[in-house]
C-alpha cells in the first residue's frame, strides 16, 4: 500500500543543505502494523511528514494505494490527507470549544463528498473506544488517555487506508499509554494499516515489524 523508492528530502540550514532523508526505500503492505524508530535526527519526523502528505520529497517516488503522491497538486494532496490518512498526534489536537462528538466529526467538515451516516459512525467509534458516555464533554473535562482515544476515533471516521500515529503515547502516563496501545492493537487486528513513529522501545515492541532509520536511511527492517 505504501511504496517509497529512493525518497530524499533536504532542508536549508545555516547556508547548507541537510539531508533529512537520503534515499529511503520502503514497502508496506495493506494491513501491516509497522513501527518507525530511530534516534533524534534520524529522519523519523521527516518520513512521517512525507507519509502523511504534509511534505513532499525532493527526489524519489512515493505511492499511496497506487497513487503517485508527487504528481498531485495541493488540493489533491489535501484530499488524500483527509480521506485516505488518519492522524493521531502526541498532543491530541482536539479543539477545546467542541465537544467529543463534534471533534470526532471534524474530518467530515473538510470533504466535499456527501457522507451519509457519518454521525452514526462517529457514535459507533466512540462506543468502540469506550467513550459513549462522554459525547458532550469538552476536552478539558477528559483525561489524557481519553483525549487520545477521541483522537483515534476521529482518525478512523472516514475509514482511511492508513492510520499514522506520531508518538501517540508521549504525553500519557503508563496506564493510559497501555490503554491507547491496546486500542491501536485492536484497530490493527480489525484490518487497519498502522504506522507508528516512535522513539519508545515499548511502543515499538507492539508492532510486528520495526523499521529503524539512521542518517536518513533505513538501516534495519525486522519482522517478528
Amino acid at each position: 500500500m505504501i511504496e517509497l523508492e529512493a525518497v530524499a528530502r533536504c532542508y536549508p540550514m545555516n547556508g547548507q543543505r541537510v539531508h533529512a532523508l537520503a534515499g529511503v526505500d520502503l514497502r508496506i503492505e495493506r494491513g501491516e502494523f509497522v513501527a518507525i524508530t530511530g534516534a533524534s535526527g534520524s529522519g523519523k519526523s521527516t518520513l512521517l511528514n512525507v507519509l502523511g502528505c504534509l511534505d513532499r520529497p525532493d527526489g524519489g517516488r512515493y505511492r499511496l494505494s497506487g497513487i503517485d503522491v508527487g504528481s498531485l497538486n495541493d488540493e489533491e494532496a489535501s484530499s488524500i490527507r483527509n480521506r485516505r490518512i488518519g492522524f493521531v498526534f502526541q498532543s491530541f489536537h482536539l479543539l477545546p470549544r467542541l465537544n467529543v462528538l463534534e471533534n470526532v466529526l471534524l474530518p467530515g467538515r473538510f470533504t466535499r463528498d456527501t457522507l451519509p451516516g457519518v454521525e452514526e459512525r462517529a457514535r459507533m467509534l466512540l462506543e468502540r473506544v469506550g467513550l459513549s458516555d462522554r459525547l458532550h464533554h469538552r476536552p478539558a473535562e477528559l483525561s489524557g488517555g481519553q483525549m487520545q482515544r477521541v483522537a483515534v476515533a476521529r482518525a478512523l471516521l472516514l475509514e482511511p487506508d492508513l492510520l499514522l500515529a506520531d508518538e501517540p503515547t508521549g504525553n500519557l502516563d503508563s496506564h493510559s499509554a497501555a490503554d491507547v496501545l491496546d486500542l491501536i492493537d485492536e484497530v490493527h487486528a480489525a484490518g487497519q494499516t498502522v504506522v507508528v513513529v516512535t522513539h519508545d522501545n515499548e511502543v515499538a515492541a507492539r508492532a510486528p515489524r520495526k523499521v529503524r532509520l539512521k542518517d536518513g536511511r533505513v538501516c534495519d527492517d525486522m519482522r517478528q
